[in-house]
């Protein structure tokens, strides 16, 4: 069971997609820190503690929207996959849309869920929750790697 809080990285420039999201796990079991990154650029910048984020801290998790403003969420997901510290971390996808190709694209990308966005708020609070336990409580995540 995982009892110390954990610090979720959300990347998306909706404010109602963040609100919403923030709320599902503010609801949830899991002691948790949203931090917000609204583009693919800030996102980067997150992950590797520069620009301002000197002092962020390496999230146990990342949900990422595909369409961003700056850096879109496929670029992202490709730079966070192809650097040997960063491509750990569990990355979902979260995203509008349903297009096949965009799902294929994304698990080519090694995203390790790829979850559409429900238009239903309480539909989106009930997908946060059986991912918070199936992520948060059930998968065991691996550890940071030493540095």
């Amino acid at each position: 069971m995982h009892s110390d809080p954990i610090d979720i990285l959300l990347v998306e420039d909706n404010p109602g997609d963040v609100r919403l999201t923030k709320e599902a796990f503010k609801e949830g079991r899991i002691d948790n820190t949203i931090h917000v990154a609204r583009n693919g650029v800030d996102a980067l910048s997150f992950l590797y503690q520069r620009d301002g984020y000197e002092d962020a801290p390496r999230p146990d998790l990342i949900l990422l929207d595909l369409n961003l403003p700056r850096k879109n969420g496929e670029e992202v997901l490709e730079e966070l996959k192809d650097d040997p510290t960063l491509r750990r971390i569990p990355t979902v996808v979260l995203t509008s849309s349903e297009a096949e190709e965009d799902v294929v694209r994304s698990y080519e990308k090694y995203a390790n869920a790829y979850l559409t966005k429900p238009i239903d708020p309480d539909e989106f609070i009930e997908i946060v929750r059986s991912f918070e336990s199936f992520w948060l409580s059930v998968v065991n995540l691996p550890p940071a790697e030493e540095q």
